[in-house]
C-alpha cells in the first residue's frame, strides 16, 4: 500500500542513494529534453548544467525547476520561438532571473546570506 512507511531494502536504498522518485522525475526531464530540437536541446542542456550548480540545493526544488525549464522549451519548440527571443541576449541574466523563483536551499543564497549577516553583526546593523 502507498501510506504505509517504506520498509527494508527501499528505505536503505532511498537513504543512500536519494530518492527513487526523484531519480525517476530527473530521468523524465532527461528524456524531454532530449526529444527536443538540436538547438533546444543543446541550448537547455547548457541552462540545465548552468542551474543544477547555481539552483536549489533541495532535490523537489531542483526539479521542479528543471521541470518548469522542461516546459518551457518545449512550448518554445512547439511555437518555433527562437532561442534568443527564450533567453534573450544573455543567458547568465535569464538563467539568474529564472533562479530567483526557486531560491530554497540554494547554496548561494545560504553564503549570500551568512556574508549579510556577518557584516551586519560587526557594523552593529543586525543584533
Amino acid at each position: 500500500m502507498a501510506t504505509e512507511p517504506k520498509r527494508g531494502y527501499r528505505q536503505y536504498l532511498e537513504m543512500v542513494t536519494g530518492s527513487i522518485e526523484d531519480k525517476r522525475r530527473y530521468r523524465q526531464y532527461r528524456a524531454r529534453a532530449k526529444q527536443l530540437p538540436a538547438n533546444y536541446h543543446a541550448a537547455i542542456e547548457a541552462l540545465g548544467q548552468y542551474m543544477q550548480h547555481f539552483g536549489p540545493g533541495d532535490g523537489e526544488s531542483l526539479l521542479a525547476m528543471l521541470e518548469d525549464l522542461a516546459d518551457l522549451f518545449e512550448q518554445s519548440a512547439a511555437d518555433g520561438t527562437p532561442i534568443r527571443d527564450v533567453v534573450g541576449e544573455d543567458p547568465v541574466e535569464f538563467a539568474e532571473a529564472f533562479l530567483r523563483n526557486y531560491p530554497g536551499g540554494s547554496w548561494i543564497s545560504r553564503e549570500r546570506e551568512r556574508l549579510t549577516n556577518a557584516i551586519d553583526r560587526v557594523t552593529g546593523d543586525k543584533p
